[in-house]
């Protein structure tokens, strides 16, 4: 991963049409990722957040982004580094989850030669290159206990120590970190620290899913339909009314990554400049609660679960928990067709805490 300032990847147009527009200069080289390559603040909560970002950016405070995959939380954080008066230095982002445990602090916080097997010539991580700058640190909640403890420290101190070092190194970073779980609900279940917790928490920005801001969603298609417009060289493109309608109805459980896809896919089979209903590749199973109609409220599916568990409780087994653990991860896993991404995230759990319990259990055997 390179180190980049600000004028390298970021483009703020506040005079788009629709409202502030973010987005990145080279939004081509991202087309397989699953990061959002735009951001709009046209709807209502968008405008409240853009505010709310101008009034944190100057400071130097700690910044936890929420938000779904593909809501834009990096773009959010390049906002706020671009808005501070770090924007000269460099805004490095790391994603917490492409890394394994036993890589992770070497990534983050650098390395001696020698410090491990493999370690041939001493490298700087993460925090010193980010070094007067911004450090983004994407899916926080996936991150070891082992290194949450070593950024609370540097958070604390200052300073970071690389691996197989005694000496410790200052530094001066903003750290922004991101995350798409219930960081609060993986410190009850000690999955995260409380005092990490609280440490980043100081701004917290809340970027809702796409389907809680539809005042975002036409804006972000007319942004797409130029962009790849463009691209493909077509002099005008027009959206249908249908299509229009269809795009609201739609709950984009994808976020704005989604959007972008189904707009490109649309230009490339469309017929005479105008996108039709017929051209968007929409789930149709997935309706926008806003278009839903009402429904009757279900019974709890954890009524019958609580009467299992008293039966349980009445003659316990040994080890009870682990039992019920053990179990819930090998049906969620057996549910999502042994898919580990799926599975942590209907667990609302990082990947690395699965893994492990798969190894655990003997589902996994590297």
């Amino acid at each position: 991963m390179a180190k980049y300032r600000d004028s390298d990847f970021y483009n703020a147009s506040p005079e788009f049409q629709d409202g502030p527009l973010i987005t990145l200069p080279d939004p081509s080289s991202h087309a397989l990722s699953i990061r959002a390559t735009a951001l709009v603040f046209a709807d209502p909560a968008s405008r409240h957040l853009f505010d709310y970002i101008q009034r944190i950016a100057p400071s130097e405070a700690t910044v936890l982004i929420i938000g779904e995959t593909g809501t834009g939380k990096e773009l959010a954080a390049r906002q706020v580094h671009a808005l501070s008066n770090r924007k000269n230095g460099p805004f490095v982002a790391v994603n917490c989850g492409a890394f394994s445990e036993s890589l992770v602090e070497s990534e983050l916080f650098g390395h001696e030669k020698g410090a491990f097997t493999g370690a041939l010539n001493a490298r700087s991580g993460w925090f010193e290159a980010a070094n007067g700058g911004t450090l983004f640190l994407d899916e926080i909640g996936d991150l070891p206990l082992s290194a949450q403890v070593k950024i609370l420290r540097v958070l604390q101190e200052r300073e970071v120590v690389r691996l197989g070092a005694r000496q410790a190194i200052p530094i001066d970073v903003r750290l922004i970190a991101a995350t798409n779980i219930d960081l609060s609900a993986a410190v009850q279940a000690g999955r995260f620290r409380e005092d990490l917790y609280y440490r980043l928490n100081v701004a917290a920005l809340n970027l809702l899913p796409l389907r809680e801001r539809p005042g975002d969603i036409l804006p972000l298609v007319r942004h797409f339909l130029e962009r790849y417009g463009k691209r493909m060289g077509l002099s005008s493109v027009m959206l249908g009314d249908d299509a229009e309608r269809a795009l609201l109805d739609y709950a984009w459980p994808g976020n704005i990554r989604e959007l972008e896809n189904i707009i490109h896919h649309a230009l490339l089979i469309c017929r005479n400049g105008r996108v039709a209903a017929a051209d968007l590749n929409l789930n149709t199973s997935v309706i926008s609660p806003l278009s839903a109609p009402a429904r009757a409220p279900l019974s709890s599916p954890i009524k019958p679960l609580e009467t299992v568990l008293a039966d349980l409780y009445e003659q316990p087994a040994a080890n009870l928990f682990d039992t019920l653990e053990e179990t819930i991860i090998r049906t969620a896993y057996a549910y999502c067709e042994n898919n580990q991404v799926q599975t942590a995230r209907l667990l609302g759990i990082s990947r690395n805490i699965l893994r492990h319990r798969l190894k655990r259990y003997g589902f996994l055997t590297s």
